[in-house]
Order: C-alpha cells, then sequence, then structure tokens
C-alpha cells in the first residue's frame, strides 16, 4: 500500500526537524587492530576535522553538530574552537572523555583498586567538562572500557562501589544546563566482566545519579541476537534514554556504516523511537554516529551514513500507526506485521530527494559532494604535520 499525501507531508515535516551528530574521530586515519589504511588529505587538527565535518552538514542539511573527543581533540583555545566551528555553520556537541590509552588504566579507570588512578580519572572529567563550559556543550559522553579478564581478578561489588563514587564526584561537578550521558560494552576490551556491560547497568548508576544522567545505547554492543529495540523502548519508557552511538555490526563492535549489516534493525529502532515521539527536537535525545572509516573515504562514508539513518527514520514515519494498532488490538498477527513492512518497503529516496531541494540542496548529496572538489583541495592542502587519527 503506498502512503497517502497526507502521509508523505507529515513525514517530510519530521524529517525537516531531524539532526544527526557527527564524531570529530571518524575523519581522521581509524581502522582494526591489525591496520590502520592512511588515506591522503585526513585532518590534522581538530579544526581541520571541524571543517571536514562541516561539509557533511552543507550537503545533508541534517548534521549541524560535531562530537569532540577529549584528548584527541585538545586545542590551546576552545572559544576560537566553537567560533571556527559557528563560522562553518557547526556547533560542537557531546564532548567524550578517554580513558582506554594511558598506562594507568591497565586495570581499570573509575573502578580501579588503586585510589590514585581513580581520582587521575575523576579529573579527566573534570577536564572535560571544562571542555563543555568553553565550546558550549550540553553533554559529557562517558564509556569505560574497565572490567576484568580472570574470575577472582577483583571484587565485582567493590568495583560497582568505586565506579559509584566516581560517577557522583564528576555528575555533582556539572552545571545545570549540562547531562552525564552513560554508556555500556557487552565485552571488550576485558572479557570476563566488564564493568558496565548492559543497559540496566547503565540504567542503575543513572538513576541513582540524578534526572540529568542518562544512558547512551550503541548499536554494536550488544550480544549477538539482541532485541535492540526492545531496549529502546524500555529505556524510551522510563525517561532515560540520552542518546544513541549508530553503527552497523556482523559479529561484535565492527564500528561500520550505519545501516550497512541490517537496515531492517534500524527501520524496526527509529519506529520505537517515532512511536514514543523521541524524534521531536525536544525530546532530549540526541543521534549520534560512532563509527570509524578504514577503507572508505571519510567525508562520503559519514554522508551516506546519514543518509541511511535518515532513510530508516522516513520509513518508520511512513508506519500507518492506525492500521497497525487496530491490527494489533484485534489480534491480527500478519496484519500488523503486514503494516511495518509496508512502510519498510517503501522507496523514500524521492521523498528525501524533494526534502532536500526545498531545503535548497543538492537532491543527491554524494554526487554534490564529489563535483564540489574539496576532496581533491584537502588533498592537495593537507601536507605535512601529524594526521589525526586514533590517539592523535
Amino acid at each position: 500500500m503506498s502512503p497517502t499525501p497526507e502521509a508523505l507531508a507529515a513525514a517530510r515535516g519530521a524529517l525537516a526537524q531531524q539532526t544527526i551528530e557527527l564524531p570529530s574521530w571518524a575523519f581522521g586515519n581509524s581502522g582494526t587492530r591489525f591496520k590502520v589504511f592512511a588515506q591522503q588529505g585526513v585532518p590534522r587538527d581538530p579544526f581541520e576535522k571541524i571543517a571536514d565535518a562541516a561539509q557533511v552538514h552543507r550537503y545533508t542539511g541534517v548534521a549541524p553538530r560535531v562530537s569532540l573527543h577529549i584528548p584527541w581533540d585538545l586545542v590551546d583555545d576552545y572559544d576560537a574552537l566553537a567560533r571556527h566551528a559557528k563560522d562553518l555553520g557547526v556547533t560542537i556537541g557531546a564532548i567524550n572523555s578517554n580513558l582506554f590509552q594511558d598506562d594507568d588504566y591497565m586495570l581499570g579507570s573509575l573502578t580501579h583498586p588503586d585510589a590514585r588512578v581513580r581520582a587521575k580519572a575523576v579529573q579527566h572529567h573534570l577536564q572535560c567538562i571544562d571542555v563543555m563550559r568553553a565550546t558550549g556543550s550540553q553533554d559529557l559522553k562517558l564509556w569505560l572500557p574497565d572490567g576484568l579478564n580472570y574470575p577472582g581478578q577483583d571484587s565485582i561489588r567493590a568495583r560497582q562501589d568505586r565506579l559509584a563514587e566516581g560517577l557522583a564526584e564528576i555528575y555533582a561537578a556539572l552545571d545545570p544546563q549540562h547531562r552525564l550521558i552513560l554508556e555500556y560494552k557487552f565485552f571488550e576490551p576485558a572479557f570476563y566482566s566488564m564493568d558496565i556491560p548492559d543497559w540496566g547497568t547503565s540504567l542503575l548508576h543513572c538513576l541513582a545519579l540524578g534526572d540529568r544522567a542518562m544512558v547512551v545505547l550503541d548499536t554494536g554492543h550488544h550480544a549477538p541476537g539482541t532485541n535492540i529495540e526492545f531496549i529502546v523502548a524500555q529505556l524510551l519508557r522510563a525517561g532515560r534514554l540520552g542518546a544513541f552511538d549508530f553503527n552497523s555490526r556482523f559479529y561484535a563492535d565492527d564500528d561500520l556504516m550505519v545501516g550497512a549489516a541490517d537496515p531492517f534493525q534500524l527501520f524496526r529502532i527509529m519506529h520505537e523511537i517515532v512511536q514514543a515521539g523521541a524524534l521531536a527536537p525536544d525530546s532530549g535525545v540526541s543521534f549520534m554516529l560512532d563509527q570509524c572509516h578504514n577503507i572508505e573515504p571519510k567525508i562520503p562514508g559519514q554522508i551516506r551514513s546519514v543518509m541511511n539513518v535518515q532513510e530508516a527514520t522516513a520509513k518508520a514515519l511512513l508506519v500507518d500507526r492506525s492500521a497497525l494498532l487496530a491490527a494489533q488490538t484485534a489480534g491480527d498477527v500478519l496484519g500488523a506485521n503486514g503494516v511495518l513492512m509496508d512502510a519498510y518497503n517503501t522507496d523514500v529516496r524521492p521523498l528525501l530527494a524533494e526534502l532536500r531541494a526545498e531545503q535548497g540542496l543538492d537532491p543527491e548529496p554524494l554526487a554534490a559532494y564529489a563535483r564540489s572538489g574539496y576532496a581533491e583541495t584537502i588533498v592537495a592542502e593537507r601536507v605535512g604535520g601529524t594526521q589525526a587519527g586514533w590517539g592523535a
């Protein structure tokens, strides 16, 4: 069944308000444990990362924020960095801490048995809060690599107590307009037990902290077969879904382009978002990408990813909610599933092309970027210096 003109118009209106945050680290060299394939023209500093991110916003119109990662994005003058972003039509988004590249954190950061190391991890987050104040960021995002490789290595319960104490100290340092958003991960780099392995653990800590502590859901951070949309629905129901880290995975935390491995899953997730009214700009849910582009070019990879999220969102907006509710209420199993499949099988590319044209954008963002000559320009200009990348 084709969507009605009214449904298409409503979807277009909602899509016009959607925003997707970009990660600064996606524009530098990144890869796997085995190899990072360096590319020409990648940024040499945070200013050039933001310039590249601004290109994605220029051609998609829906990527106005850039997440920073500290210390990868340390600069001497954050006021200047924020002004640079504003001049390019974007702003600074979430500030991400880094607890996984310091030798002191081998046995943990906020959960480390040594109080000196725990204090160092807290201090790093206070530094991140200073960056938030300088850039106007509202969100401090924490992902802890902390965990255990062997039974008996440390006390599981004591580590949770230390984690709660450290998070409370960080949360108390936030300004009233700030949020703490807490990520979880099923496994890796620890394999016996991660200290925040799942959404329930993250939620428990957030509930203990206060109303401005929210859960971050990374779509690659779950056990195989996990029903991620169920988690989305539960966190929305609790009012504690603060942000997404969108990516795709085939096996584990693959960090591939969102929508590449299972576009139907992305549609199902966005369906829960739309059902709950969480697509609205004032919903408090931030849609972010967290990916690395190892073999594909960086800027086109981000443009394609943004387009994938837009397409999944458009399909979710076209679900006939009245027909779906009627079928669900009547116990019509096949009918209810059919309503979802009708929306998923709709070709929404013409709708998005029309929306871009209405906004003064080229209907084909990837082709427009390719014609711009920006890629050739940065290859020619970014010669010398140290290329940005993991750990840079």
